[in-house]
């Protein structure tokens, strides 16, 4: 499934499943751009792990909240590459919480990152993405699921999911796919954060395989979804998650 040349995007890509999305994407051939918002060590680590392997990366920060930021993410890297192939819209935030303990800033902040930043780099990618491109957007497999405290989150992977359906349309002309992907439960920083451990064991119990997913489970899926034998298959949800719901 190689991609030889190509250029990727990876929002959100110092860590998780966006640092592994990034390292096997530039182990298929692509030329990576590793995005971050805050953590540029990180960040730089993955470009070095991807160069000390034979692989190109370069880091740029951008806060995909913000539209000017993301439009300067695609600057940079059209200025640097020449031409964009690939984006992956991992870029994301989860905090779970009662509906009682939802303050204004936390839901805002939610949906400007997950949805606000989703929407914009695929305006972005309509605009300069080559022919023949590839556009991955994250949902999550919750939306799937009645799950106490994650009412915010689910309701902006809802959203994700149908304007990735409704753009399918609008990018078909271009022959740009468009998919969203929807993990389980992952075993990352992000999903792991402030879970006790009964809690985290109860997840793993709930999929057909007893485990939490791993990144390699969720980067694998996406490079299928960049190859070439993927190009029948748009504004599509597909759910990663070991058989969760």
């Amino acid at each position: 499934m190689s991609i030889n040349g190509k250029v990727a995007i990876v929002t959100g890509a110092s860590r998780g499943i966006g640092r592994q999305v990034a390292i096997q994407l530039a182990q298929s051939g692509a030329k990576v751009v590793v995005n971050y918002s805050s953590n540029q060590g990180k960040a730089g680590e993955v470009v070095k792990i991807i160069e000390q392997s034979g692989g190109e990366a370069t880091a740029i920060r951008a806060d995909v909240s913000m539209v000017s930021e993301v439009e300067a993410l695609f600057s940079e890297t059209l200025e640097r590459y020449g031409r964009v192939d690939i984006l992956v819209n991992n870029a994301g935030m989860l905090e779970c919480m009662a509906i009682e303990d939802v303050k204004e800033e936390m839901f805002d902040r939610h949906f400007a990152i997950n949805v606000k930043g989703t929407y914009f780099a695929c305006q972005q990618a309509m605009k300069h993405m080559a022919k023949g491109g590839t556009i991955i957007n994250f949902s999550t497999s919750v939306s799937g699921a009645m799950l106490p405290t994650y009412s915010v989150y689910a309701a902006t992977k809802g959203a994700v999911e149908q304007l990735t359906r409704q753009l399918a349309k609008e990018f078909g002309p271009k022959d740009i796919v468009i998919n969203c992907i929807a993990p389980g439960q992952v075993s990352t920083e992000l999903f792991l954060n402030g879970k006790s451990q009964e809690l985290i064991d109860s997840y793993r119990r709930m999929n057909a395989f007893g485990r939490l997913g791993e990144p390699e489970d969720i980067a694998n899926a996406i490079e299928l979804l960049v190859s070439g034998k993927a190009r029948w298959i748009t504004g599509q949800t597909i759910r990663v998650n070991g058989g969760f719901n």
